[in-house]
């Protein structure tokens, strides 16, 4: 069971940011605006068996974690200022590391699904899922989908067993779900992405830099984040290639960041297969592409 303490977060950086930073009106009308529940219900498998990692302890101060309302309407306003310098910017990495044309996409971990949203408008033709255990956190990414008028599958299930087909998806993303899991789960993802993932298919993945943190063992006290200390001390670059995968390589944004991402290697010589590299994907600093507009803010300007 994980220890409650206060953070670096809560002790100083959650007044300035309630306060001053996040419109708590929009947020009460976001809130009030879904039936959560009754949503929730719809969403959930209830085959599911939430793991004891995910229900054990808190995530971002919030007393049960990601199961829960606060949760789902708390994310996208507290991201927002997560991910410096901006978190457009750093998603983007992300996207700028896909090296193939795929036709189905699965985001693991998606949350309130801002990554997933990005990838669907990247590659509209793609038939693209995104997958959490949170059914709340669901309900709030259909929200964003649907207001942004973006056809995309939501999953309540686990991304260690995903219960898709062998060689089902041409890419798999992650954003943001390693420094939430313990390693050995994180190793356990790998596996099953890599069963997931046709020959020549590619997984890239967003989180915190680990050599910085590493470094920098004060930016694990910021939020509670109760496995982010011994994802430090692990090495992506490293689990990639233990679950089998090629062409392993990572690369730092802005410091504080990492995308990692690896191919499912050829079989053998005669198994041939050219991956198209997208030259010409939107440039998300122009009017060519936007980012998702987080859900709490489609009522900020209403009275």
């Amino acid at each position: 069971m994980t220890v409650r303490k206060d953070t670096v977060y809560e002790k100083f950086l959650s007044p300035l940011v309630n306060n001053f930073l996040i419109d708590q009106e929009a947020m009460k009308r976001f809130r009030s605006s879904i039936d959560w529940e009754a949503e929730s219900d719809r969403l959930t498998n209830p085959t599911l068996i939430h793991p004891e990692y995910y229900t054990s302890g808190n995530f971002h101060g919030i007393e049960g974690g990601y199961l829960t309302i606060d949760a789902a309407v708390t994310y996208d306003p507290i991201t927002q200022y997560a991910l410096p310098p901006n978190e457009t910017w750093v998603r983007k990495g992300l996207v700028d590391r896909i090296q193939v044309r795929p036709r189905r996409i699965l985001d693991l971990g998606c949350g309130t699904g801002s990554m997933t949203l990005m990838l669907k408008q990247t590659f509209p033709q793609a038939e693209v899922i995104g997958i959490d255990l949170s059914p709340y956190m669901l309900v709030c990414a259909e929200a964003k989908a649907k207001t942004a008028g973006l056809n995309i599958q939501w999953r309540h299930g686990n991304a260690e067993k995903t219960g898709f087909p062998d060689a089902s998806f041409d890419l798999v993303t992650m954003a943001l779900l390693f420094h939430e899991t313990p390693p050995q789960v994180s190793r356990s993802i790998l596996q099953e992405i890599f069963r997931l993932l046709i020959v020549g298919g590619q997984v890239v993945i967003l989180d915190g830099n680990q050599k910085t943190l590493q470094q920098t063992e004060w930016l694990t006290e910021i939020f509670e984040e109760p496995y982010i200390k011994s994802y430090a001390r692990g090495n992506i670059d490293a689990w990639l290639g233990a679950a089998g995968f090629g062409a392993v390589e990572s690369h730092d944004i802005w410091w504080l960041h990492q995308v990692s991402s690896a191919v499912k290697p050829l079989l053998d010589r005669d198994s041939e297969m050219i991956l198209e590299v997208n030259h010409n994907l939107p440039n998300w600093d122009n009017d060519s592409g936007h980012f998702p507009t987080p859900a709490y803010y489609l009522y900020s300007n209403q009275e």
